[in-house]
């Protein structure tokens, strides 16, 4: 540690340039692999998709963030936005000035010109939401975790299946974001040797508790404290981590073990735990360890999965390759920048990064991994949606209304589709974390059942 040969050369502006994390990361040996030449001239602009007319349900924190986005994409024209609390509609009109604002979820359903809805109310309010956006023919896309039960998150997602004309996208983010889909394919192209184990954490040192005048609207804003109405920390936050993990593994957990605590906020009347862990046992005895807690922020929140030639850590859309030193060449060194900490040798994983950047001074960074993720799942929904509106009033002009033949037509669409999780993921993420959550609760292993899973 006091040998200055042992760190790379980093001055005050490299260090600035990225964040602080992938600056460590690269002391501790980080080595830029090249996932992609970039063309020599720069890239055209991405041209714009259909635009499709928006409504955005629920105005809360998270709503007016995707309702920020949506502003940003060229796609969106937002048109409609609805929350049950004023002041909220108010606040989300700052955003949307000229979109017709309402309190009533069903005048944005009833209104022929929207297209397409997002919901962001509490999970515990999704159900009848999006039930009815489906039959109303809107293009649905519903926050992470579907509900807070299995039953409401089963309504929706078999209303969804349902619901062929319409495109319908969970809040998974992840599954939009093209750095997770470059390092999927180079897990799965077996990087890693053989899978041994994995782990998650999301730490964050806050209450999760938002204050108001009004005791009646402070109870309603706090549903996360409930366990009537909230899935917990792994329901409503951990839900990604262990949809990440599940997606990576290609598999279902077995059966899941959990503990939970009520340590730091235990005086406010909540009963839902501040403190979390849980295993979750897959396929080939590997596990999957995940813990939370809004009592330490330590360490923040990022993802390892671990393997016989090599370890990967993902955070922030970005992610760093440790290998084992009898791993075998896989190819890619020769491009490779190596900054050597003690025995370990980093290799930052980045798409689409040049030759140059590999063999550059300081960290390489990703403009993809580095953008909002948000964007990314938000812009995939509409361009989705877009081709699917296109694709059904170009059907029936020239086809007429033959229901079965158009159903085999969208699937056809449906294959070139942009990278987002669908009705079927999304329901299966809130299977995994309500029975996580549940063990967590009960402090207790649960065996998954196949037909948990089953939409009919």
């Amino acid at each position: 540690m006091n040998n200055p040969q042992r760190l790379p050369d980093f001055s005050r502006r490299t260090f600035l340039k990225g964040s602080s994390f992938s600056t460590l990361m690269s002391m501790l040996g980080g080595v830029p692999l090249v996932a992609q030449e970039k063309p020599s001239e720069p890239a055209a602009a991405k041209p714009a998709g259909r635009p499709v007319n928006c409504g955005v349900i629920g105005l809360g924190p998270w709503g007016r963030e995707i309702l920020a986005t949506l502003t940003k994409i060229p796609e969106a024209n937002i048109i409609a936005i609805c929350d049950p609390y004023a002041p909220m509609v108010r606040r989300g009109q700052q955003s949307a000035p000229k979109a017709a604002a309402t309190e009533d979820y069903k005048s944005v359903l009833q209104n022929k010109e929207v297209e397409a809805v997002f919901i962001a109310t509490p999970s515990h309010q999704h159900r009848d939401i999006a039930v009815a956006a489906l039959k109303a023919g809107k293009h649905v896309y519903c926050e992470a975790p579907l509900a807070h039960t299995i039953e409401d998150a089963r309504a929706i997602a078999q209303t969804a299946k349902a619901s062929f004309k319409s495109v319908f996208q969970s809040g998974l983010q992840a599954r939009s974001h093209p750095q997770r889909y470059f390092l999927l394919q180079f897990i799965r192209s077996g990087a890693m040797g053989k899978p041994v184990m994995a782990r998650a954490q999301w730490h964050r040192k806050q209450s999760w508790r938002f204050t108001s005048p009004n005791a009646e609207r402070e109870k309603e804003i706090n549903w996360r404290l409930s366990r009537k109405t909230s899935p917990g920390l792994i329901g409503e936050v951990g839900i990604h981590q262990l949809d990440a993990a599940t997606w990576f593994l290609d598999q279902r957990p077995l059966a899941v073990t959990g503990f939970g605590s009520l340590i730091r906020w235990n005086e406010d009347n909540r009963d839902v735990p501040d403190t979390i862990q849980a295993v979750l046992e897959f396929p080939q005895g590997v596990q999957f360890t995940y813990d939370s807690t809004l009592a330490n922020s330590f360490e923040s929140d990022y993802e390892v999965y671990y393997g016989s030639d090599s370890a990967i850590m993902v955070r922030d859309n970005k992610a760093w390759m440790f290998k084992e030193v009898d791993a075998p060449l896989l190819g890619w060194e020769v491009y490779a920048r190596k900054d050597s900490f003690y025995k370990e040798t980093g290799i930052a994983l980045v798409a689409n990064a040049s030759k140059l950047e590999a063999q550059g001074e300081g960290a390489a960074e990703d403009a993809a991994a580095t953008s909002n993720t948000l964007s990314f799942a938000l812009e995939a929904f509409l361009g989705n949606a877009g081709k699917v509106a296109t694709a059904v009033k170009d059907f029936k002009e020239n086809f007429g209304e033959d229901d079965d033949a158009l159903k085999e037509h969208l699937a056809d669409v449906r294959k070139s589709r942009l990278p987002a999780a669908g009705y079927q993921e999304g329901f299966d993420a809130v299977v995994i974390a309500i029975k996580a959550n549940e063990a967590i609760l009960e402090k207790k292993r649960i065996l998954f059942r196949k037909e948990w899973f089953d939409l009919g």
